[in-house]
């Protein structure tokens, strides 16, 4: 069994035995297209996206890597990066308890525990909760959102994904910087229109930018996704990729998007 980083508390890993793995009201069980791995997710409270897919698509990662993924949500992005690039050990924090359990139980039903641990805990307090520098990637989904505007209901599951209510990306981006190890790559995918912000916070932060993608619906279309990489004390110097088109024509994905699928 991969030993996991130390914590600097007695938090524990959400644990589910195989043989309590079960799907409960509302849920249901989604296949990935990558080794045989499925989720359990509920779509009256939230779902992945293709952001997230993208996500695993553009970050990159070792086997010898120990990856962490802020606000894992049903552990989608940890999942798939074991899928794809097989890393020693990787861990997802998530403050909502009821996706936190999926997700641990979508580890279990794959048969990864011994690779994944999901800890159920506030991205606010991830360097009580893990030790300084301890991470070689980290990955993040974050609320796109600022604040509640327009939320009918704060405290839904969906709002909490979408808005900064529990989060902001300073938070994000502070905490990114005291995890990954000197060197260590942040991926994460937001939405265009707060770029400008994004950069500002990664580099106050000393996390340099190095690469970044935009992602277009269709090739007529605004972008609606930018995929960035920044590395924890790195040099200034950022590659702008080509961009990435998710749609042919309605329904009918790109090859590029078939292939980050695995499709």
């Amino acid at each position: 069994m991969t030993q996991e980083p130390p914590r600097r508390d007695n938090r524990q890993p959400v644990e589910i035995r195989p043989a309590e793995i079960s799907l409960k009201e509302d849920e249901r069980l989604d296949d990935l297209q990558r080794n045989g791995y499925r989720i359990i997710q509920n779509p009256k409270k939230f779902c992945f996206g293709m952001d997230a897919v993208l996500l695993t698509g553009f970050a990159h990662a070792r086997p010898q890597d120990r990856l962490l993924d802020l606000g894992t949500g049903t552990g989608i992005i940890p999942i798939l990066m074991e899928a794809k690039y097989g890393c020693a050990h990787l861990t997802g924090l998530e403050i909502q308890a009821d996706s936190a359990d999926m997700a641990a139980r979508s580890v279990a039903l794959n048969g990864l525990a011994d690779k994944i641990d999901i800890i159920t805990g506030d991205i606010r307090e991830a360097d009580r909760i893990f030790p300084a520098a301890s991470f070689d990637c980290i990955t993040c989904n974050p609320p796109y959102m600022i604040g509640e505007h327009g939320i009918a209901n704060s405290e839904t599951p969906k709002a909490i994904a979408r808005h900064e209510i529990l989060c902001t990306f300073e938070d994000v981006a502070g905490q990114a910087a005291k995890l990954l190890k000197p060197g260590g790559h942040f991926f994460l995918v937001h939405r265009p229109f707060r770029l400008a912000e994004i950069v500002v916070e990664l580099t106050r932060h000393k996390l340099e930018p190095k690469r970044m993608q935009l992602a277009y619906p269709y090739a007529d279309r605004e972008p609606n996704m930018v995929l960035l990489e920044a590395v924890r004390g790195g040099r200034p110097r950022m590659r702008v990729e080509k961009p990435l088109i998710v749609f042919r024509e309605p329904g009918v994905y790109m090859p590029e998007i078939r292939e980050v699928y695995g499709y």
